[in-house]
């Protein structure tokens, strides 16, 4: 589990094919390893990996195919900049909001303008995820923890701070550039519990008003 606040920037060193998948290499920049053993999970850029090397310098993970289909990973090239974050303690600062580090979708910069100090970037997200985006709900983009601003239709707005900017990966982005998107991990669990056992479709056993209103909420 994570929070989606960025504790370090690292830099891809390789993604190389072993055997029909991947390992991914990492420089990890100031982030502390020194807590991290071999099978510990961290946040890249908003996918959760597995560490299975560790180096001085940084560590390695396995990356599926499915993973490559399925997240921006797949475009990764040395010396791709990515967010870090290891996996939170129990007795950590919840400062972001619930992460998984499983991605449900890739998003694209539509387009940014400078607020002040702040940036404004625009993002068009896939259709099936829309339903999840809310205004002043939050949103993981590429293993940050954002607040949506704005949202009309598939698009939504965000503002990144100054200090997000220097922190994370944000502050480069440009127009037409692809990231990893994970919506609210509540949302879904509401979705699941209103519409039924298969999250799609009702069948009778979902929470509904007449339910609601039995117990007494109105």
């Amino acid at each position: 589990m994570f929070t989606g606040i960025v504790e370090s920037i690292g830099k891809v060193e390789s993604l190389a094919r072993i055997q029909d998948e991947w390992r991914l290499t990492l420089a990890v920049g100031d982030l502390d390893l020194s807590d991290v053993k071999l099978g510990d999970s961290i946040a890249v850029s908003g996918c959760c990996l597995t560490v299975v090397e560790l180096s001085n310098t940084g560590f390695s993970a396995d990356v599926s195919n499915e993973t490559l289909r399925c997240t921006t990973l797949g475009e990764f090239k040395p010396g791709t900049r990515v967010n870090l974050e290891k996996a939170m303690m129990a007795s950590d600062r919840f400062g972001g909001h619930i992460v998984s580090g499983h991605v449900d979708g890739v998003g694209e910069l539509i387009s940014t303008a400078n607020e002040g100090k702040s940036i404004k970037l625009v993002f068009a997200a896939p259709e099936n995820l829309t339903k999840y985006i809310a205004a002043k709900g939050s949103i993981c983009i590429d293993g940050t923890s954002l607040t949506v601003n704005e949202v009309e239709g598939k698009q939504f707005a965000i503002n990144i701070i100054p200090h997000t900017q220097e922190e994370t990966v944000s502050g480069a982005y440009q127009p037409g550039q692809k990231v990893n998107l994970e919506v609210d991990l509540i949302a879904r669990y509401l979705e699941k519990l209103f519409s039924g056992s298969d999250g799609k479709h009702g069948d009778g056993h979902g929470v509904s008003e007449q339910l609601l209103e039995q117990h007494g909420f109105k």
